[in-house]
C-alpha cells in the first residue's frame, strides 16, 4: 500500500519503524486522547506492529499507515483504516506527533485514506471514534464529512466515546 498526496507518502508499517511508533504511542495527547498502548521500549513498539499493526494488511488488506514527508521522508504520524471489535463499521484514524499538528498533515492524509477506503476498497460507511474532549479530532473528522451519530462504550472500556459516521 502506498498513497502520495500532495505534501506526503502514506506506507505500510515495517518492524523497523518500531523507533517513531515508539515515540508516536507515548505522546502525552496520545495517551490522553487514544489510550495508553503499553509500549514502554521501542522492542516493545516492535513488537506491537508485529503483532497488531502489520497483520491487518494481510488479513484484511488495509490497516494503519505510516505517514512520512514527501520533502524528505521524515515520519510525522499514522492516518489509516482498521476493523475495529465493538465497532459495525470500519473505523478511520489518525495521530501525529505534537510538532506535526496544525499544520493540516492529519487532514490531507485522512483525506486521502478515506478516498482509498471509499474509491478503492469500496468501504462505506466509514466511521471514527474519538474522546469525547478531543476536540480538535471532533473539529478534523467534521471537516472529513463525518457527522456525530451516538456516544458508545467499546468492550473492555470504562468510558464512552463518540461515534461519527460518513
Amino acid at each position: 500500500m502506498f498513497l502520495k498526496t500532495e505534501r506526503l507518502n502514506l506506507t505500510e508499517f515495517k518492524a523497523n519503524d518500531a523507533p517513531f511508533f515508539y515515540e508516536l504511542v507515548n505522546d502525552p495527547a496520545f495517551i490522553e486522547f487514544i489510550g495508553d498502548r503499553n509500549v514502554k521500549s521501542v522492542s516493545d513498539a516492535e513488537k506491537y506492529l508485529l503483532e497488531k499493526v502489520i497483520p491487518s494488511y494481510e488479513k484484511n488488506g488495509f490497516g494503519f499507515y505510516l505517514v512520512s514527508t514527501n520533502e524528505n521522508n521524515v515520519p510525522i504520524g499514522m492516518s489509516g483504516i482498521i476493523d475495529r471489535d465493538g465497532l459495525d463499521h470500519i473505523d478511520v484514524g489518525f495521530a501525529f506527533l505534537s510538532k506535526f499538528r496544525g499544520k493540516g498533515y492529519a487532514f490531507e492524509a485522512t483525506n486521502a485514506v478515506m478516498k482509498y477506503a471509499t474509491e478503492t476498497l469500496k468501504i462505506n460507511p466509514i466511521v471514527a471514534i474519538t474522546n469525547t474532549n478531543n476536540a480538535k479530532s471532533i473539529n478534523l473528522l467534521e471537516r472529513l464529512g463525518l457527522r456525530y451519530d451516538k456516544l458508545i462504550q467499546l468492550p473492555q472500556e470504562t468510558e464512552k466515546i463518540k461515534l461519527f459516521t460518513t
